[in-house]
């Protein structure tokens, strides 16, 4: 009689949260990891998947999508893109203000096998025209409606996101008004603050550091415009240690123009490391240079980055981030039964950035199956 109702066998899992990287089997019920063991009996799975010569790992969470499809101008459908793509949990980084939250929880939130989650943009309106910035007029930037919005959805609203880049996004007039006003939301609800930083109405990126504290997170850390990690003589800021010091999260958020070959290989060079690797996927990008998480944690893995790193850095740490270590981004048992199969591909790859720039990569990630809930969600090869 079957005991567990699926079953990975043969692969070796590398879970950071457990310090893990060995050959395991993994067994679920009910949508939970019940058993982690060097073997487990396949006659007491009703469903085994062989993953001999694959990488296990609990399923990737991505901390920076944009998947509003049909309002945001930049959204993208989250299960083709996400859980099909071995990301089984996402955050969608401010598509949706306070006035158009409802919509994207009933019609995408509420639908979706991915399990999502998001950081609520302090513009009301959110990320609606390529156009015209949502922070254009200040007037959108309402805290009252932001918290109200928060307080009906605290479930899945997990931060307060702004973006600050001038001209396109932000107006002379508003400046870095909406940086205080996130901040000001942010504090009321007791949540952290998401920021994009680049090109700001300030002097520097310290203009925008002195506003963030701990769990607080700095996006699109890796961008080669204005705002940027390093000072005029391309070392790290000390504005920027001291934040990490403090415990400000510094994410990828790799996007369509926010990560640079150059300033990734200068800051590893001085020891700086993200904490969180996120893609910032979005109809933009989907088709490249981002393709999705996996292609960027490749990218990581290229510049020198352990795998159990790199897996770190999508599965047990945005979990921390998230306030969920116990639920995902591990395969303890008990855990949420989100996992992932990869392979791990040697050869000659191109993998480019955000300014065109193509390095060879000699390891990349694919995935081949995808376990949601303790299910197969999909399966290839």
């Amino acid at each position: 009689m079957a005991i567990y109702d699926l079953l990975l066998t043969g692969g070796v899992l590398v879970d950071p949260a457990q310090a893990i990287h060995a050959r395991r089997d993994v067994a679920f019920v009910s949508g939970r990891v019940a058993a982690v063991a060097e073997s487990i009996d396949p006659a007491a799975a009703q469903e085994v998947v062989d993953c001999a010569g694959r990488v296990v790992a609990p399923g990737l969470i991505d901390l920076h999508v944009h998947v509003f499809p049909g309002v945001s101008h930049y959204g993208i459908e989250p299960d083709p893109h996400c859980i099909a793509k071995s990301v089984t949990t996402a955050v969608d980084a401010g598509s949706a203000g306070a006035d158009t939250f409802p919509g994207f929880r009933k019609y995408v939130i509420e639908t979706s096998a991915t399990r999502l989650f998001a950081h609520l943009n302090i513009s009301s309106q959110g990320m609606l025209n390529a156009e015209i910035g949502e922070l254009h007029d200040l007037r959108f930037a309402n805290v009252p409606r932001a918290l109200q919005t928060i307080e009906a959805n605290r479930e899945l609203i997990l931060g307060v996101k702004v973006r600050l880049t001038k001209h396109s996004l932000v107006s002379a007039e508003a400046g870095i008004r909406p940086l205080h006003l996130a901040r000001e939301a942010a504090d009321a609800a007791g949540l952290p603050m998401m920021v994009h930083p680049q090109d700001a109405w300030v002097d520097s990126l310290d203009d925008i550091l002195a506003l963030m504290g701990k769990g607080d997170i700095l996006t699109h850390c890796f961008h080669a415009m204005p705002c940027g990690i390093f000072d005029d003589n391309r070392r790290i800021r000390p504005a920027v240690w001291e934040a990490v010091e403090r415990g400000v999260i510094f994410d990828v958020g790799h996007g369509a123009g926010s990560f640079d070959w150059g300033v990734a290989e200068a800051a590893l060079e001085q020891g700086f490391l993200p904490q969180t690797i996120s893609s910032d996927l979005h109809i933009y990008n989907v088709n490249g240079p981002v393709h999705d998480l996996v292609t960027t944690v490749s990218k990581f893995l290229h510049l020198g980055l352990s795998l159990d790193d790199a897996i770190a850095k999508v599965t047990a740490v945005p979990a921390q981030v998230m306030g969920m270590a116990d639920a995902i981004g591990t395969l303890k048992v008990g855990a949420w039964g989100d996992a992932v199969v990869l392979a791990l591909e040697e050869g000659s790859f191109p993998l480019v950035d955000s300014a065109g720039v193509t390095q060879t990569g000699r390891r990349v990630l694919s995935p081949r199956t995808v376990i949601r809930q303790g299910r197969v969600y999909s399966q290839v090869g």
